[in-house]
């Protein structure tokens, strides 16, 4: 695999993700206050967004191209990401990549910040999800 960059996308190359979601069909978007991340080869091959919350930060978008997944891009992405963030990380996922999530330090939680909570009840009306978070070590 060609080296990889992990790197926090600057305001300005917003653009930049969106055409990367498009490109691949995903439905994922980055809100307006979240901090963008990307890996990079040259062009982006993964992506993912924190927002802040109570806490610590919600991890959204996380997106890896096809054909680089099972490389590791997502774990040296979501690595990358947290080193900047102080406070503990949450997320929701389908049951079936909890394993992947604890591989690297997350744990399923049912205690979110009171603006996940309402959220992830939303979001469970439609598919299942579970929230993990990793903790502010």
């Amino acid at each position: 695999m060609p080296d990889i960059q992990f790197l926090r996308l600057p305001d300005l190359q917003r653009p930049l993700l969106e055409k990367f979601y498009r490109a691949h069909r995903s439905p994922m978007r980055a809100r307006g206050e979240a901090q963008i991340w990307v890996a990079r080869q040259p062009d982006i091959v993964g992506a993912l967004c924190l927002t802040p919350v109570s806490g610590g930060h919600w991890l959204t978008g996380l997106f890896v191209a096809p054909a680089e997944r099972g490389r590791g891009v997502a774990a040296g992405l979501i690595a990358a990401a947290l080193i900047s963030v102080e406070g503990s990380v949450w997320l929701f996922c389908e049951p079936e990549l909890s394993g992947f999530y604890q591989r690297i330090g997350f744990v399923e939680v049912e205690d979110l910040p009171q603006e996940l909570a309402p959220r992830l009840a939303r979001y469970r009306q439609t598919k299942p999800l579970i929230s993990l978070v990793r903790s502010a070590d």
